[in-house]
Formats: C-alpha cells, structure tokens, sequence
C-alpha cells in the first residue's frame, strides 16, 4: 500500500504546534523552556485554585474568585526560576553522569532526589515568599509547617517520574516532561503553603 505524504499546512494544529515546539525549541532552548515553564505553572496554580473552589462550594462554603496575583507569581516562578535551573541541571546531570557509567541509572535518580529536590523545594518557598511580599517570620513558619511535608510528598509522588525522566527522556525533552508532571505538583503546593 503506497503511503500519502501531506503538505505541513494540511497536518493537524497539534502537530503544527508541536513542530513549532519543536523549532523553538532548537533554536531558543531556554527561552522555550523558561515560557513553558511559565505557563505550565500557572496552569498549575489555577488547578488548584479550581479545585479548591469545587470543594468548598460542595461543602457550601463561600467561593472567592479566581486570584490572578497568585498565578502570576506562579508563572514568574516557573519562567524565572524553573525553566532556566531545570535546563541546566539536566544538562550538567548528562556531562556529571553520562549514560557510559555503569551506575548512572541510580545516581542519577539520587543526585536528583537528594540533592536538587529539597534545594528546588527551598528556593521554591524562598521565591513564593518574595514574591508574596511576606517577611522572614513567615517564612520560618512556612518553611517549619509544610516543608518536610512537601519534600516527602515530593519524594513520593516524583520518584517514579523523575526515575524515568532523568534516564530515559532525551535531555531536550526533560524540562517539558518535569513541567507536564509539575502541572499537577504545582497544584498540590498551592494547596500545602496556604
């Protein structure tokens, strides 16, 4: 059976954007990632937002509106500070562990999970603080209520992804992984700060 080939402008819009994705991608790395990251965790934020809302108007609690100051700090955030660092980190994870050393499998997943999960988390609930506009006591407070509840949910939820991630995604692809992932995540953090 011969086999059709179409012109691009007939290909369906997901995968014209996924070609653009995938030039952008190519020629703006970082940029691509950071705007991704920033996008994924707003829509993150606004999840939980959501969310929340659903579940006090069942409960019969009054709902308040959607708060556009808290998705935006998300989107800085993931613009900012998630798009770049994640690039670089998977890049130096590639030079530090390359696929040739025979326990890169599992180093890989533990340099991840130890070291850059709970230093990500740190800043994570640095930069919301300041961002927020909230001073150091409510940080310590933040950081004594709800950290190590988030880095053991983190390491719980993340495992499993991140194991795949980190050694079998292609490096390009990592940071958008890790944000399709944080969609979700994202969602679970606004919720555990407040």
């Amino acid at each position: 059976m011969p086999v059709e080939s179409r012109p691009v402008r007939d290909a369906s819009i997901h995968f014209r954007l996924l070609q653009q994705y995938l030039l952008l991608l190519k020629k703006y790395p970082i940029l691509t990632k950071s705007v991704t990251s920033g996008i994924l965790s707003a829509l993150g934020n606004l999840l939980s937002q959501t969310l929340e809302a659903r579940k006090k108007a069942k409960n019969g609690a009054p709902v308040d509106g959607i708060d556009t100051t808290a998705a935006a700090h998300y989107a800085i955030y993931g613009l900012l500070i998630t798009g770049p660092v994640s690039h670089y980190f998977y890049q130096l994870m590639e030079v530090w562990l390359p696929t040739t050393d025979p326990y890169c499998i599992v180093k890989r997943l533990l340099l991840d999970r130890l070291i850059f999960a709970p230093g990500f988390l740190l800043i994570f609930y640095f930069v919301m603080n300041i961002l927020e506009a909230k001073g150091w006591e409510d940080f310590e407070k933040k950081m004594r209520g709800s950290y190590m509840t988030a880095l053991k949910m983190n390491w719980k939820v993340w495992t499993p992804f991140q194991f795949i991630n980190v050694n079998f995604v292609p490096v390009q692809f990592r940071v958008l992984f890790a944000n399709v992932i944080a969609l979700f995540w994202y969602a679970y953090l606004a919720s555990v700060r407040k």
